[in-house]
């Protein structure tokens, strides 16, 4: 197109402007070839002539269209140029607060100087995974890009950070750290990414200071490589330094500081740790002060030395290690310091020997103070023939103090570098790295010296690079398309970089100079006049010669020569280097030790495959002069190097920009910002990129955009490609404005914007005829409309003019009727209205009189009553108060009276009269009882002969039984008498007993009426607490009364803040539930690297002998009956370890209760001991006396009891099985009633024989032991009695005539004497026990009555208070009371429950030993017993009625869990009941318990438990089988619930299945157990679902185009620099397709329904989140059919939810800020209703985001207007009071807290089938 084209009227033009840069214009007439200037119309409607026919001067810059305004990528601009590019920048900048965009591959970040918070966490993970150009330009967009394609092509990257001092290159650098250690954090417990991090803070304190233009300027280089592993976690770092900057430490310029670490020390100084460093202020050193004021606005010294100190101490630096580093920088501070004395006009000097700070930097250096003193004055002069020592000048002193200054903390620098290294260095070998290069931009300043020149210089490399590298990809991109290749022609600084470092250049001129003995600044300059005057790129000033210029690629700098070969040379003297080497302290002498000695940087270092990887810095300089490099060969040398690494990576451009020079926020300098630009390269890329094709469009997109200037011949072709080239073809005459690609079209600069001038004509064309059209429709309906209603109105008039006449005639005839009788009614009513007064004011005037006279009556009546009550109530206060007193009165006589009858029982207990009271009855008992031995050692003799001889011959004995029986049936007479004997013999017995236990009853009886008057005394106190309880309640309803309403509010109010921290509680547990499974997999993870890294011999723990129930789950206790004793809770502890136990908490609270109850019992063993203590003083002399014999006694009678037990039960046992046999055999022969009657009769005999023998036995235990001790001494009374019971073995065994001895009688009444003492004990301690009793009660009967007394107490206070105080008084009291009462019972339901578990197993133990005593008894075998055949087979019959049970072997368990869990799939349960492997498992633990068998059930849970862990960490990514498990783990949590026997579970159980309730075990611990497995197999569940979704949800949700016709159009010229091709896009069919899948899969595997409606509460809350995080980080989705397109899409996901009848989950309303977000796009924003609108609307949006998408918002077409800033302005106003949290992004893995409501099941144990595909053969139903 030609210039007349393209200048025409309204077109806007950029002009230069000396303030602005560039100013914009409009054109008013159109230019014509030839004419001489343009006559144009500035934004402030001047008008202006624009020359452009003088020299130089040529046609303005076009603009862009405003639609193209705010791109971001400058790239994408169709007209590329500078005014172009900087009103881009300053748009998104100032207009939009966007600080960074793209400018090719480079991202261009301009510094806010202020805090953003777009560096969070959730911002990090939401350009994780992202193209490059898919999300707003950002620092992470470049980081992510890097670690991209690091992973894709395994080549190694590099981040190059570069921009002014000020313009936030450290803040970038950092930034894209902290994203690769999110992103890669280390696999390993090493925790390398914190390292890598927290070096940042110890560079910035010895390498920052603040400068004029920044508070933190980086004054060095470096080159960070953060390596990477085969999976891509950091493994280690290295880092590189370049050129510090050593004249800060001795001189800083005004308003600058020295190092930070200076100050930081200083302000220090007062610890304790650093009193030996004689450091004071700042403002007292040379070296610190000389900038002026040494703070920093905002920044606390101290506390980022502490930081600096913690980040020393993480990586490893040693304490005293540090204290060195300490010492050096303070003896650098004392060298300042140094007062140097000049002497003959300065020719020689000295220093003092008392010069205290010379004395402080000798002994903080470890040198000697002499030497030190001397060399600091004199240097060593060396010559062929000797050695002088001459004394210096002060000049030369003063610049020898501070080389040695500069040199010292180079050392240390470099020092403290290389032990960062070594931290960061791992011996994993490295896959891979990543350099972040944070250097310096170009500088130029008024004074320009060496430090700017190699600054500049190393920009001119690296500008040479970029350039390089940007050809490059144009190339590759240009051939990729296969567009014809024709050469660029772009800017090359070749000559510039030989003129600096080529034979003979600036650099080898100042190394030869430096050479010369007595080379100067002059002479070198000259010489760089005569080398170079004819470069290009040389220049000499005018005015001097000792300057001179280099015409660099930014710009022309001018360097003054002075100190380039003092800064060049780095002169330190060898002296005082020797000196420092003598030091005392080891780290001091190894800092200046020589080059060979030193350790390599390059030990630090990890070489790679590609390039050989070598420290930068400088290596440690040498004494001798001769053979040491300069500085600039050094840095030559490590700038070859660094370009070597860069070349041999993949670059990624960060230019900081900047704006403004007095720091302030978001304010922008055009001027400053172009000089930036320029010297960045920035424009350089623009520049490139205009001289090819730089704008570039897809063919689907180009057809989508620019489809209606196509006609309709064209649209109907089918090949888009065709259709598009077609169409430029037609549009754009000239063929080199444009290539067609592959898969692009390319344009020429300013071809986009003629296309987009034409679309804009086409639709204002068919705009006007739309308009036409619709105007003239408009006002035809318009006019016919007006027709029709003035014809109408016509109509209806004259109607209505008519009525109104006749109307008129009908109210005047009615009027006239209405007047006559108006008047006539009003006279009437006048008159009926005095009389109806009169008549009411006479009623009234009487009804007064008389309520005077009955309120006069009814006073009087109702004071009298008044009188009779108050006076009533004074009487009945005084009688109170009277009886009250009496009662005190009485109680304590009583109590005095009882103490007194107490005194005298115990005086008259102790007199011998009342023992020889107690023994009158002693010795007719004695008489008794030795009757009694007789007749029971003669029926003892007998019975134990019988035994004796039915033991050794049973078949005998049986023999003999038939044959006696035989005898019975013949002689049924003569046994009936023999019956009647043993009856009356038992009836003798028992009555001997009752009279034995007479005297126990009747102090029984006399204890019990004491008893009892203590009960009803406490009984009365109770009543009339009770009373005083019932009037106090009374009173506080009646002031509760009164604030009911209030505390019904408060109440509500508190039950929905204990709502909103239950929920916050629970979120809170499940993350720590979800942080301990992810320490478990970590903990699993490791585990399984060290068995594979173990190699030494030996047995191993591996996970199938090793419990994987490493917390909740870890041998959870059993609450069987055993498990709240204190020995078994301790063994538990023992067994478990400490750690372990210590996280049950259940067990902890056992543990607390236990040592509560021990100190309980404590206190009371102590009340004991003290009165056994008293008794023991008076009863102490009897004890001795009787304690050596007895004690001998109980231990014969003890031992002879047991025995004694053991063989009477053995033998007794064996006598009654063979009698019951025997008689059982006998009487299944005969079957006659009388045979069975006297069977019976003799049975029922035989057991109460046997229960009164139970009852003698200690009493003749008691004799045998006497007896034994008399046979014991004679053998032969022992013989006797063997012959007599060899003599006598068929003797009767009722009766006996066996005489007794005179001895034996002697025994027996010693015996008897004994047991005279015994019973006598016995009494005592009845006694006693009565005693303890008694007193006891009256302890009670105390604590009652002062309980009374201070509740008496207190009601007189309260009644003494304010109603208020009297209410909230009362309150506390019985708060107080109830909670006290409220313990005090759960203490003893826990005892009693206690208890009742104990006794509930014992009776099963017993039950279940009875029933198989008495099968065992009944079942005889089949040979012998053939006609009980058929009981046997009922019996089978019976047993096999399915009980709901499941039996298994204990060495079957893990079998069982291989088949039900480890190998089972969800398909081979799929037909069967939902929970199928949830039910199985709980019919085995019901047979567990059911057997009441603890370790059974302990085993089976943990190991259902670990295998369901196995499974899950096996099938980690299996939706459905997640989903099974989860099903199952929920199931098998309500059978233990439902059927666990508590009554809240079992509301809606039916009888049957209460029936299958536990019955021994409480498995409340291992519910919980549980519940923390279901709640980690939901959250894998979630994350399973969440990665599928993921990748779906943006193009599904923001991309799709559900809605034909309304496409969502790129930016103009939009192009993506990500490599990553082949994207897929999901549409959102798919992922309701996938949704469905997921709620398919949870409805048939019986998961709950509220667990579903959780589930997908929590995916369309991450859907929300997702693609509102993606829409807020998106400019090209922020237009309005974007949000009509998104609000179709969530309609579309709603319908879904209202299909699945899922409207009730909640998962419609996590969609609300994504709504609210397509309605803002939507919604009109100009006027301030717009903005009152918007506000009330986008409740669930916050402030930030509702003003981020507002910026973000892009118009799809100019006919559309962007959002102003006024509007944006206005927002932000009115949400001024809104408390919105600061962060921009929703938090995408926020995990809602789940529930698992109890979910009853309607299916019975007994009615599951077993499916043979299981293979649970080995399970047997019970």
């Amino acid at each position: 197109m030609s210039a007349a084209q393209l200048y025409t009227k309204y077109t806007r033009v950029w002009i230069p402007d000396p303030d602005e840069v560039w100013r914009s214009a409009e054109i008013i007439k159109d230019y014509k070839e030839g004419d001489k200037s343009l006559q144009l119309k500035l934004e402030d409607e001047t008008l202006y002539e624009y020359p452009i026919d003088l020299p130089g001067s040529e046609l303005p810059f076009l603009r862009n269209p405003d639609i193209l305004v705010g791109q971001n990528d400058l790239t994408a601009l169709s007209y590329l140029h500078e005014p172009a590019v900087l009103h881009n920048l300053k748009v998104r900048f100032l207009e939009s607060n966007h600080i960074y965009t793209y400018c090719g591959i480079v991202l261009v970040a301009i510094n806010p100087y202020e805090q953003l918070p777009i560096y969070e966490q959730d911002v990090i993970y939401a350009y994780s995974g992202q193209n490059m150009g898919d999300m707003d330009p950002h620092i992470f967009a470049v980081a992510e890009e890097a670690y991209k394609q690091m992973a894709r092509d395994e080549k190694n990257q590099s981040i190059i950070v570069s921009g002014e001092s000020g313009a936030g290159k450290t803040v970038s650098a950092k930034y894209a750290m902290r994203f690769f250690a999110t992103v890669g954090g280390s696999a390993s417990e090493t925790n390398i990414e914190t390292k890598v991090l927290a070096s940042s803070p110890i560079m910035e304190a010895i390498g920052n200071a603040k400068t004029t233009r920044n508070d933190n300027s980086s004054r060095f280089g470096k080159y960070i490589q953060i390596g990477f592993d085969k999976r891509y976690h950091i493994i280690g770092a290295n880092m590189r330094t370049y050129l510090l900057e050593k004249s800060r430490v001795v001189f800083q310029a005004e308003d600058e500081r020295n190092y930070h670490i200076f100050y930081q020390l200083c302000a220090s100084s007062s610890l304790p740790e650093f009193k030996d460093l004689g450091l004071t202020c700042a403002e007292d050193f040379f070296y610190t002060s000389q900038g002026g004021d040494t703070s920093i606005d905002g920044v606390d010294d101290a506390d980022d030395f502490e930081k600096t100190r913690h980040a020393f101490t993480l990586l490893g630096v040693k304490e005293s290690h540090q204290m060195t580093i300490f010492r050096i920088i303070a003896a650098i501070l004392h060298l300042g310091n140094l007062k140097i004395q000049g002497e003959r006009d300065g020719e020689v000097c000295s220093i003092s020997s008392e010069d205290e700070h010379l004395s402080s930097f000798c002994s903080l250096l470890g040198v000697e103070h002499s030497q030190m003193q001397h060399w600091l004055c004199h240097r060593k002069l060396v010559t062929t023939a000797e050695t002088y020592v001459k004394s210096m000048s002060l000049h030369q002193v003063v610049n020898a103090r501070n080389a040695l200054a500069k040199h010292i903390y180079a050392q240390l620098f470099n020092w403290i570098v290389q032990h960062v290294n070594k931290a960061l260095h791992t011996t994993v070998k490295q896959h891979s790295f990543i350099g972040v290069l944070d250097i310096y931009g170009f500088e130029t300043f008024e004074v320009n010296s060496f430090e700017q020149f190699c600054i500049n210089y190393a920009n001119e490399k690296l500008q040479q690079q970029f350039n390089s590298h940007v050809f490059k990809l144009e190339q590759e991109e240009y051939m990729k398309e296969g567009i014809p290749w024709t050469l660029i022609d772009f800017y090359d600084n070749q000559p510039c970089i030989d003129l600096i470092e080529a034979k003979l250049g600036i650099l080898d001129l100042l190394d030869e100079e430096c050479k010369v003995p007595k080379g100067t600044d002059q002479n070198w300059a000259q010489k760089l006049y005569d080398r170079h005057a004819a470069s290009q790129h040389f220049q000499k000033p005018r005015m001097s010669n000792t300057s001179f210029i280099v015409l660099h690629f930014a710009d022309k700098v001018e360097y003054q020569s002075e100190g380039f070969l003092e800064k060049n040379r780095d002169t330190v003297y060898e002296e005082q280097i020797n000196i420092l080497k003598a030091s005392q302290y080891q780290m001091v002498a190894d800092l200046f030790q020589e080059e060979k000695d030193a350790v390599p940087a390059t030990a630090v270092a990890k070489r790679t495959p590609r390039i050989n990887v070598r420290s930068a810095k400088p290596a440690f300089k040498a004494a001798n002069k001769e053979h040491r490099k300069t500085v600039g060969h050094q840095f030559r040398n490590s700038l070859q190097l660094l370009m070597e690494t860069l070349n041999a990576t993949t670059p990624h451009y960060v230019r900081c920009i900047k704006p403004n020079d007095e720091k302030l926020p978001f304010k922008f300098d055009p001027k400053r910002a172009v000089q930036q630009l320029r010297a960045c390269g920035v424009l350089e890329t623009i520049r490139i990129s205009a001289a090819g094709f730089p704008s570039r469009w897809s063919y689907p997109d180009f057809f989508n955009r620019y489809r209606v200037l196509m006609n309709k011949r064209d649209l109907s072709k089918n090949d888009k490609k065709q259709i598009c080239q077609t169409l430029l073809e037609d549009l754009i005459k000239d063929p080199d404005k444009f290539q067609f690609g592959r898969t692009k079209i390319f344009f020429r600069a300013g071809q986009v914007a003629y296309l987009e001038k034409l679309r804009a004509d086409k639709f204002r064309a068919a705009t006007i005829m739309i308009q036409k059209t619709v105007r003239g429709w408009l006002q035809r309906a318009r006019y016919q409309r007006l027709r029709r209603a003035t014809l109408a109105l016509q109509r209806y008039a004259r109607g209505h003019l008519a009525r109104r006449l006749f109307q008129h005639l009908r109210r005047t005839r009615a009027a006239i009727i209405l007047q006559k009788q108006y008047r006539m009614l009003r006279m009437r009513r006048a008159f009926l209205r005095v009389c109806s007064a009169t008549l009411t004011i006479q009623a009234f005037a009487r009804g007064m009189f008389v309520r005077r006279i009955y309120h006069q009556m009814l006073m009087e009546h109702k004071a009298t009553i008044l009188q009779k009550y108050a006076r009533g109530w004074l009487a009945r206060v005084r009688f109170r108060r009277a009886q009250a007193a009496a009662v005190v009165l009485q109680c304590h006589w009583r109590r005095l009276r009882a103490r007194r009858q107490l005194q005298a029982l115990r005086i008259e207990a102790r007199s011998a009269q009342h023992l020889k009271k107690l023994n009158i009855g002693m010795e007719n008992k004695v008489v008794q009882l030795q009757r009694k031995v007789d007749e029971q050692n003669k029926e003892n003799k007998l019975l134990s002969e019988q035994l004796s001889m039915l033991t050794s011959a049973h078949s005998s004995e049986v023999e003999k039984l038939k044959k006696e029986l035989q005898q019975y049936q013949q002689t049924q007479q003569g046994d009936g008498k023999q019956l009647l004997s043993l009856q009356e013999e038992t009836e003798r017995l028992r009555m001997e007993l009752e009279r034995a236990h007479g005297e126990r009853e009747v102090l029984e009886d006399s204890h019990g009426k004491e008893r009892d008057l203590l009960r009803k005394r406490i009984c009365d106190l109770e009543e009339e607490n009770a009373l005083l309880k019932q009037e106090k309640e009374e009173l506080n309803s009646r002031i509760l009364c009164q604030s009911e309403d209030e505390f019904a509010r408060n109440t509500v109010e508190e039950n929905m803040q204990m709502k909103k921290e239950l929920e916050e509680e629970r979120s809170r547990y499940q993350n720590l539930v979800k942080e301990y499974a992810s320490l478990e997999q970590r903990y699993d993870n490791l585990r399984d690297e060290m068995t594979i890294f173990k190699q030494t011999p030996g047995h191993r723990r591996n996970p199938s002998n090793q419990s994987s129930l490493e917390s909740d789950s870890n041998n959870p206790s059993i609450c069987t009956s055993e498990i709240g004793d204190t020995e078994d809770v301790i063994q538990q502890v023992e067994e478990i370890g400490m750690e372990k136990a210590a996280m049950d908490m259940t067990l902890f609270l056992k543990l607390q209760k236990r040592v509560r109850e021990l100190e309980l019992e404590r206190k009371k063993l102590q009340a004991q001991l003290e009165k056994k203590e008293q008794e023991s003083k008076k009863s102490q002399v009897n004890e001795i006396k009787t304690e050596v014999t007895s004690e001998h006694e109980d231990f014969a009678y003890n031992s002879l009891k047991r025995q004694e037990l053991e063989s009477e039960n053995k033998k007794l046992k064996n006598e009654l099985n063979e009698l019951r046999k025997a008689i059982a055999d006998h009487a299944t022969q005969n079957n006659s009633n009388d045979v069975q009657d006297g069977y019976n009769l003799l049975l029922n005999q035989l057991k109460s024989a046997n229960e009164e023998l139970e009852v003698r036995k200690e009493e003749v235990l008691i004799l045998r032991s006497q007896i034994m001790k008399a046979a014991q001494q004679k053998e032969t009374g022992k013989n006797m009695v063997k012959e007599r019971e060899s003599i006598s073995p068929n003797a009767s065994w009722p009766n006996s005539d066996r005489h007794v001895d005179q001895e034996d009688a002697i025994e027996a009444y010693q015996g008897m004497c004994e047991t005279n003492r015994l019973l006598e004990a016995q009494l005592q301690d009845q006694r006693r026990e009565h005693e303890e009793e008694m007193e006891a009660l009256k302890n009670q009967v105390d604590l009652m009555q002062e309980e009374l007394e201070k509740q008496q107490q207190a009601f007189l206070q309260t009644l003494q208070l304010s109603p208020e105080v009297q209410v909230e008084f009362g309150l506390q009291q019985e708060i107080t009371r109830l909670t006290n009462e409220n313990l005090d019972l759960k203490e003893l339901l826990e005892k009693l429950e206690k208890n009742e578990k104990k006794l509930k197993k014992q009776l099963k133990i017993y039950m279940k030993k009875v029933q198989d005593f008495e099968a065992s008894q009944t079942m005889v075998p089949v040979e012998r017993r053939p006609h009980e055949r058929n009981m046997q087979v009922a019996v089978q019959r019976k047993e096999k009625d399915f009980q709901g049970m499941l039996e298994y072997y204990k060495e079957d368990e893990p079998l069982l869990i291989r088949n039900l869990i480890t190998d089972l799939k969800p398909q081979a349960v799929s037909a069967t009941v939902p929970c199928l492997p949830a039910y199985i498992l709980y019919m085995c633990i019901r047979h567990a318990d059911y057997i009441n068998d603890d370790q059974k059930v302990h085993s089976l849970l943990t190991s259902t438990i670990n295998g369901v862990k196995k499974v899950l960490k096996k099938h980690q990514d299996d939706f459905e089988m997640t989903s099974f498990w989860l099903a199952n783990t929920c199931r098998l949590l309500h059978c233990l619930k439902q059927y666990s026997g508590e009554e809240g579970f079992m509301t809606q159980n039916t009888a049957k299945q209460n029936e299958h309730c536990l019955k021994n075990f409480d498995l409340t611990e291992y519910r919980q157990v549980l519940g923390h497995l279901s709640i980690q197999i939901y959250q894998q569940l979630i994350n399973i679902a969440e990665g599928i979704l993921q990748p779906m949800i943006v193009s599904a949700v923001l991309e799709n185009e559900s809605i034909q016709g309304l496409s969502i159009v790129k930016p103009v010229g939009y192009r993506k620099y990500s490599s990553n091709a082949g994207d897929s896009s999901y549409s959102l069919d798919e992922m309701i397709r996938q949704l469905n899948t997921f709620h398919s899969i949870m409805c048939d595997q019986g998961l709950d329904p509220e667990i579903i409606q959780q589930v997908f509460k929590q995916l369309f809350y991450m859907i929300n989140a997702i693609a509102l995080n993606n829409l807020l980080l998106r400019k090209d989705v922020c237009s309005w059919s974007t949000g009509m397109q998104l609000r179709f899409n969530i309609s579309q996901l709603e319908e879904w939810l209202h299909g699945k009848n899922l409207q009730q989950s909640g998962a419609a309303q996590t969609l609300e800020p994504l709504i609210q977000a397509a309605q803002l796009l939507q919604l009109k924003k100009k006027t301030s209703e717009d903005a009152e609108a918007i506000c009330s609307l986008c409740t669930s949006l916050t402030t930030q985001q509702i003003v981020k998408i507002l910026n973000l918002y892009t118009p799809v077409n100019e006919f559309e207007e962007r959002v102003t800033v006024a509007f944006i302005r206005n927002i932000q106003k009115q949400l001024q009071e809104r408390n919105d949290p600061p962060q921009l992004l929703l938090d995408f893995k926020h995990m809602f807290p789940v529930l698992f409501p109890f979910n009853p099941s309607a299916i019975t144990m007994d009615s599951i089938h077993l499916p043979a595909s299981l293979n649970l053969d080995f399970l047997n139903k019970v």
